[in-house]
């Protein structure tokens, strides 16, 4: 089994430095759907024999192309962006980007119980995305290819939970907007094909 995991494309909260998590069901803009097509024309190809995206429609609307090629969908919420909590849907001052600062470098030492109020830790992303994961693995001799659309602090996590590493490993792995990391089950765990690629914008 191999899953194919891409962040979404652009929205407009993106360019514009708002803070969008859980919380915030935005669209795509016009850069964010370039971006869905560049992927597409890439990878439109491989013969993915599932879909699963998070439950936010900026997910669904990176990989509809695929989706009306018939290709079996899910959405789980077990996918869905970190909650940000109080932030959500608030433009990034200097004061709260120092606030995120603090509480990402409290993750990396291992404090992954933290969270903005009414917001979500990473312990508790972690929990959800687990569910998901062990019906995969449950299920992976019925699949060959998974394309994943999410979002990138929950595709950080999740490439932790993959690779047996610790939670606080997130910030290791890098994303922008439909970046790709590839990874490939075999013999009871997972290993790294494709990390943070790009080339598909550049074809």
């Amino acid at each position: 089994m191999e899953l194919y995991i891409i962040r979404h494309g652009e929205t407009d909260f993106n360019k514009r430095g708002i803070v969008q998590g859980r919380g915030v069901d935005s669209d795509l803009n016009e850069i964010g759907k370039r971006q869905a097509h560049q992927f597409y024309k890439a990878y439109h190809h491989i013969e993915f024999d599932k879909i699963i995206t998070s439950t936010l429609k900026r997910t669904h609307q990176t990989v509809d192309a695929f989706i009306n090629k018939g290709i079996p969908w899910e959405q789980r919420d077990g996918f869905d962006e970190l909650d940000w909590g109080v932030n959500e849907g608030r433009e990034a001052t200097k004061e709260m980007k120092e606030e995120f600062y603090q509480l990402t470098k409290s993750w990396m030492n291992g404090h992954l119980h933290l969270k903005f109020p009414g917001g979500e830790s990473p312990i508790e992303v972690n929990e959800r995305q687990n569910q998901v994961l062990q019906q995969l693995i449950e299920q992976h001799q019925n699949f060959n290819k998974i394309l994943i659309c999410m979002h990138g602090r929950a595709m950080r996590l999740l490439l932790c939970q993959l690779l047996d590493l610790p939670l606080s490993n997130m910030d290791n792995f890098p994303h922008s907007n439909v970046s790709l990391y590839r990874l490939k089950y075999k013999d009871g765990k997972f290993e790294m094909l494709d990390f943070n690629k790009t080339d598909h914008f550049h074809v």
